[in-house]
């Protein structure tokens, strides 16, 4: 609602429908912008996912997504930046006094229960059990040893192929398990290279996986 306001603003200052369009973009731009700036936990998502652990964060191309919360993810947007976010002005689908009751964010969950899609899922209620009952701080903390977790294994251990795996990876296994794993990992290829580095790396967070039941794989629809 805020948002389209910002639209009606643009459209009474223009006469033309090309003028308009363009103040209207630039206007809504900004008033993104701002509101991305307000945000305190911009790798968090709305819905309750990590960014630090999703394969686009750590692209390296100029397809890298900065957040959920970046600019450029709110002016591509998802159906909780929209209500969440542009609509009610609120970080977190938690936030909002019909939590209870959303349907989307039911289904959001539910989905989540059951697949990913280009991130994983598996751990979304996990996340969202956690910052209820620590606080977001406390989770961002948890998700930023992971995250330079999963930078290590990607700068060490991966061969150009590994990146989706290691993400899911560094958000199933506990952090002890995954600080184990690297270090065993890094004994076990001294000398191998990247290949080698990653074959060793993939052999021990398999073994850890079939001994705990996890899934190291996007669960696909």
């Amino acid at each position: 609602m805020i948002f389209r306001r910002v639209c009606v603003s643009a459209r009474s200052s223009y006469a033309s429908t090309s003028f308009r369009l363009v103040a209207c973009i630039a206007l809504g731009s900004r008033f993104l912008q701002e509101r991305s700036m307000g945000m305190r936990y911009r790798e968090i998502g709305v819905c309750g996912l990590s960014c630090r652990l999703c394969p686009s964060y750590h692209a390296q191309t100029q397809s890298r997504c900065g957040g959920c919360k970046s600019e450029g993810r709110m002016l591509v947007g998802c159906p909780f930046i929209t209500c969440a976010v542009k609509r009610k002005g609120l970080e977190f689908c938690w936030d909002c006094e019909e939590n209870a009751t959303c349907d989307r964010w039911k289904k959001h969950r539910d989905f989540g229960r059951r697949h990913d899609t280009f991130v994983c899922y598996q751990k979304l209620e996990d996340n969202i059990s956690a910052i209820r009952k620590h606080g977001v701080a406390e989770f961002e903390k948890n998700q930023k040893v992971r995250e330079r977790l999963l930078k290590d294994a990607l700068a060490t251990f991966n061969e150009g192929r590994s990146k989706t795996y290691y993400s899911v990876a560094a958000a199933v296994l506990d952090v002890d398990e995954l600080k184990g794993a690297l270090a065993q990992a890094a004994k076990d290829s001294s000398g191998l290279d990247v290949r080698g580095r990653s074959k060793i790396l993939h052999s021990i967070f398999d073994q850890i996986a079939k001994r705990n039941g996890y899934c190291l794989k996007l669960r696909r629809p």
